[in-house]
């Protein structure tokens, strides 16, 4: 896409929606716990964005999901695990929430740009697939990053630090995420193509319609100049 176009019309009310749905996805179904942390529902609309609007378009959703994020472990003390890295390790803390779904974005638009090319379809899937995993991925290095933290405030039952991460905060979340990206977001693009086909086909034949023929304008013209001559005549 490009840049003298991102800001089109139909593109920025697109961003609109998105970012409404990043917004409201994060907040309200964030709160269904699994493990020791919260489904990322908001990762669906990251992927749309990556894919209707571009590596720019995503990155920007991922970065505002991000926030949102950084914003709900700052305003939710009661959730144990975003206490304790908040307290412990807030500069890690906010460089994970806000560059993990940011990166997510970014790189789903460029896999998708890549691959659109050659096959459509397979890159739709592949970038609703990268998005929650690259996600995920820098997740788990941010814990790691702060494993001190996580390990000497979070009951880990003797599991080291690195099965702790991968059992009780990422398998379920990952799984569940990449489940619904891989249903939810191709289903979602398919839908939008289609209402994007229909306007298109009915503004076209809006505008056949509504063009003048240049056979009917010529035969009025000659008609007109015929009978001029004819009331010269006479």
């Amino acid at each position: 896409m490009k840049a003298t176009r991102f800001f089109s019309a139909k593109n920025v009310a697109y961003l609109a929606v998105l970012l409404a749905l990043v917004i409201v996805l994060q907040v309200f179904a964030s709160m269904i716990p699994v493990g020791g942390a919260q489904l990322n529902f908001s990762l669906i609309p990251i992927v749309l964005g990556a894919i209707l609007l571009g590596p720019a378009g995503g990155a920007f959703l991922g970065f505002a999901c991000g926030v949102v994020v950084l914003i709900q472990v700052i305003a939710l003390p009661s959730v144990p695990f975003y206490a304790v890295i908040w307290t412990y390790s807030p500069v890690v803390t906010t460089l994970t929430c806000l560059v993990k779904t940011t990166v997510a974005g970014l790189a789903a638009g460029i896999v998708f740009r890549a691959l659109a090319k050659k096959n459509s379809l397979a890159a739709v899937f592949t970038a609703s697939a990268v998005v929650p995993v690259l996600n995920t991925a820098l997740f788990i290095l941010g814990c790691l990053c702060m494993s001190g933290a996580i390990s000497g405030h979070m009951e880990m039952n003797g599991m080291n630090i690195f099965v702790f991460i991968l059992v009780a905060l990422v398998t379920f979340n990952f799984f569940i995420e990449l489940g619904l990206n891989l249903v939810i977001a191709p289903a979602v693009h398919r839908v939008v193509l289609l209402v994007e086909g229909g306007f298109t086909g009915a503004k076209k034949r809006a505008a056949q319609e509504l063009a003048p023929d240049p056979g009917d304008d010529g035969t009025a013209q000659e008609q007109e100049r015929k009978d001029s001559e004819h009331d010269h005549l006479h």
